[in-house]
C-alpha cells in the first residue's frame, strides 16, 4: 500500500484473542488504525470492521449512533421517494406488450434472431397444475 492510503476489511473474528492477534499483526508491520464494531449490542447485527492506514496517522471512523437523524427511535420515517423515481424513470407509461416488440425491435436491429411476434406476443399464461 502506498503512504496514506487506507483500507477497511470486514472480519469474522471467533473469538475477542482473534481480533487482538490480528490488530497487534497489523501494528506489527506498520500500519496504523483500529477496530469499529457497528451494532456492538446485537448478537446478529454486529459488524466488525477492521480499519488499517498506510504512511501517515488516521482518525479511525465512528459507527453511526443509533438514533441517527431521528428523535424517536421506535418508529421508522416512511418515504415515498423511490415509487416516484421509479415513476418518473418510466418517462411515458407503455404496455408489457409495447414493451416486448420495442425491445425485439432493437434486438433486430442488432441483427440477433429474435422469435417472431404473433396475436399471444405480450399476452399472460394461463396456470396448468
Amino acid at each position: 500500500m502506498r503512504n496514506g492510503t487506507r483500507a477497511v476489511f470486514q472480519v469474522y473474528p471467533e473469538t475477542p484473542r482473534q481480533m487482538e492477534i490480528i490488530t497487534e499483526q497489523a501494528t506489527r508491520c506498520g500500519f496504523t488504525g483500529g477496530v469499529v464494531v457497528d451494532y456492538p449490542n446485537s448478537t446478529k447485527a454486529k459488524k466488525i470492521f477492521l480499519c488499517l492506514f498506510a504512511g501517515g496517522s488516521g482518525a479511525v471512523p465512528q459507527s453511526l449512533p443509533p438514533a441517527y437523524g431521528s428523535d424517536d427511535t421506535s418508529t421508522v420515517a416512511y418515504s415515498n421517494e423511490r415509487l416516484t423515481d421509479r415513476k418518473r424513470k418510466r418517462g411515458s407509461e407503455m404496455s408489457k406488450r409495447e414493451w416486448i416488440q420495442n425491445k425485439k425491435q432493437k434486438r433486430r436491429a442488432q441483427g440477433r434472431n429474435v422469435v417472431s411476434d404473433s396475436k399471444y406476443t405480450g399476452r399472460k399464461r394461463k396456470p396448468k397444475f
